[in-house]
């Protein structure tokens, strides 16, 4: 698998990241079992040998478990951490976890930043987290505060590179100018079915605009100010590869038919056709792989082998608009 270097760092990342967010099976409460890291041990070398070395977390994964599972493989395996890059969200509180009838919200207090990213240390037994994002916009952010808990996390060594998720440009911008160091990652959605990053270029000057909420200026700013760009649920969540039914929409039929053409065409698997659409793009977008099953992490790390054209990018982007270019 191709690597690079992220942006404004010194990561050497696969070009690929692993979405970690299967660990630990279901979201209800409760302590992982031993079968979970056996399965998760499992995917995490199928990884590593297909070439990726980008671990992507959140403490709200299956409720904590997700970190903690993944801490203990690489207590099974000593020399892995200094092999892998770890990141992992901070932010969100999940409902009911304060206290029974709390609800779900978001929270970028500096006390929350500190207390989440130490927990997520500890969860994940790593030494150091390589990148801590703010998993989503938090309306009562106070950026002074947020800078705050960033510094202290730096200076004792415990984060080395912050970023953001689901966040705006403008919003990127607004939180960069307190920040000493620069933002370094924005996750945000993005597949040939969660095609808004596109479809914000493509949709000036039209009437009725049909620019999706927020991504006005987002993949530009991020190119400008190089925070690497990761697509979480870039498979949308299978969808592409999901069996026809009647229920299913016209153009995602559309879209999914051709990537299936696509890929027979070049004897690959789908997944790659599907993840070569967004490495195509010249943000140089990161997808991030959410299966745990080996034979589908085998499939996405064949990627890099398919080599789009133009035009076949631009049919597959019409085929899941359902629509052609304005």
């Amino acid at each position: 698998m191709e690597h690079f270097v992220l942006p404004n760092t010194d990561l050497d990342s696969s070009r690929l990241a692993f979405g970690c967010m299967g660990f630990g099976g279901p979201w209800e409460a409760g302590p992982h079992t031993r079968e979970q890291v056996d399965a998760a041990e499992r995917a995490v070398l199928c990884a590593l040998d297909e070439g990726f070395n980008f671990f992507d977390h959140a403490d709200i994964y299956t409720r904590t478990r997700a970190e903690s599972i993944f801490g203990e493989v690489l207590e099974r395996h000593p020399g892995m951490r200094d092999k892998v890059i770890v990141q992992t969200k901070c932010g969100i509180y999940l409902p009911g976890q304060l206290h029974p009838g709390s609800p779900g919200h978001f929270d970028f207090s500096r006390e929350h930043i500190l207390e989440a990213a130490h927990g997520s240390l500890a969860r994940l037994k790593c030494g150091r987290i390589d990148i801590l994002l703010l998993h989503r916009p938090d309306p009562l952010m106070v950026p002074e505060e947020v800078a705050e808990a960033f510094a202290i996390l730096k200076a004792e060594g415990s984060v080395r590179y912050f970023g953001v998720s689901n966040f705006s440009g403008a919003q990127a911008a607004f939180l960069q100018d307190f920040l000493p160091d620069p933002l370094v990652v924005n996750q945000l959605e993005m597949s040939l079915f969660h095609h808004d990053f596109a479809e914000a270029d493509i949709s000036v000057n039209q009437r009725p605009s049909p620019v999706p909420q927020g991504m006005t200026d987002t993949i530009q700013h991020c190119r400008k100010h190089g925070l690497t760009l990761q697509a979480w649920s870039p498979l949308a969540h299978g969808r592409i590869m999901a069996a026809e039914s009647a229920e299913r929409p016209a153009n995602e039929k559309a879209a999914a038919t051709l990537v299936r053409s696509m890929a027979a065409e070049r004897k690959l698997p789908p997944e790659a056709v599907a993840l070569a659409w967004l490495l195509r793009h010249p943000a140089r977008i990161q997808p991030v792989t959410g299966t745990v099953r080996e034979e589908r992490i085998k499939a996405c790390a064949r990627a890099g082998e398919v080599g789009l054209s133009r035009e076949e990018w631009y049919n597959l982007l019409i085929a899941a608009r359902g629509k052609s270019m304005p």
